[in-house]
């Protein structure tokens, strides 16, 4: 197993790609900590995987430290964190407000920021590693995507930065995956609410899935399985991007 008896923060694990990754985690022999804001959810998801579970809002700065005591208490170590947790606001230009930039920027940054941060010594004692969750639209991002864009962005920057001074001072890995479109049940209900069909997932056009389908979450936590092993060796700093296309430069068909 992969993650034999490493002990694992893995923020926002009570649904979607948070959930897949605890759940292949422990698949791999690994011990995690489960955290989200749907309780019922989040017991569930912790009662299967014989785990402690979190539920706290990652934009009280308090809730890091929680985080890092609550692995300590259960099992006295901590060899990594997944930083999953976000908050997927819809926003334009026109439509984006102080308050809930703020809001968006303490979830999405600055949360991973001090739960890094909080963890560092356990980390540094165990050479421990950081896999960050961001998105393809730290890129550029969609329109109506604008706030939870930009905080990806800076959350790849703070992937890059931490990943290269982390790993030369304290022997702790840095390393980032940007997920393409994932079809997790909020998906589902994100984009039924903005009018597409219940079956949409099998009409999408061959412009957004050249394969006939999107990525299924378990995906995605292969890859947060690989950077949080042995396996990645002294790989740091790194953004991997899980697409289906090259996003950067892309030029399909006009007709």
């Amino acid at each position: 197993m992969r993650l034999h008896e490493k002990v694992i923060i893995v923020t926002g694990s009570s649904t979607g790609i948070g959930e897949a990754i605890a759940r292949r985690c422990v698949a791999e022999g690994a011990r995690v900590v489960v955290h989200g804001l749907e309780s019922d959810l989040g017991r569930q998801v912790a009662a299967d995987l014989d785990a402690p579970f979190l539920e706290a809002d990652l934009a009280d700065p308090a809730t890091p430290a929680r985080l890092v005591q609550a692995a300590l208490d259960a099992y006295g170590a901590l060899h990594g964190v997944v930083n999953n947790a976000a908050w997927v606001l819809r926003g334009r230009i026109d439509s984006v407000t102080p308050e809930l930039f703020d809001r968006l920027m303490a979830v999405n940054c600055r949360a991973p920021l001090l739960l890094i941060k909080e963890a560092l010594p356990h980390l540094a004692r165990t050479r421990g590693s950081v896999v960050n969750i961001g998105s393809v639209n730290a890129y550029c991002g969609e329109e109506n995507l604008l706030p939870y864009s930009i905080s990806k962005g800076a959350l790849m920057t703070l992937s890059r930065n931490l990943g290269d001074s982390l790993m030369r001072l304290h022997g702790v890995r840095v390393n980032q995956i940007n997920p393409g479109w994932v079809l997790t049940a909020n998906e589902r209900k994100y984009k039924q609410a903005e009018g597409m069909p219940e079956d949409w997932p099998s009409r999408l056009p061959p412009l957004f899935a050249p394969s006939g389908r999107i990525f299924d979450p378990a995906e995605i936590a292969e890859a947060a399985v690989y950077f949080l092993s042995e396996a990645a060796g002294p790989v740091s700093g790194q953004v991997l991007d899980i697409e289906q296309h090259p996003f950067i430069g892309r030029n399909p068909p006009k007709c």
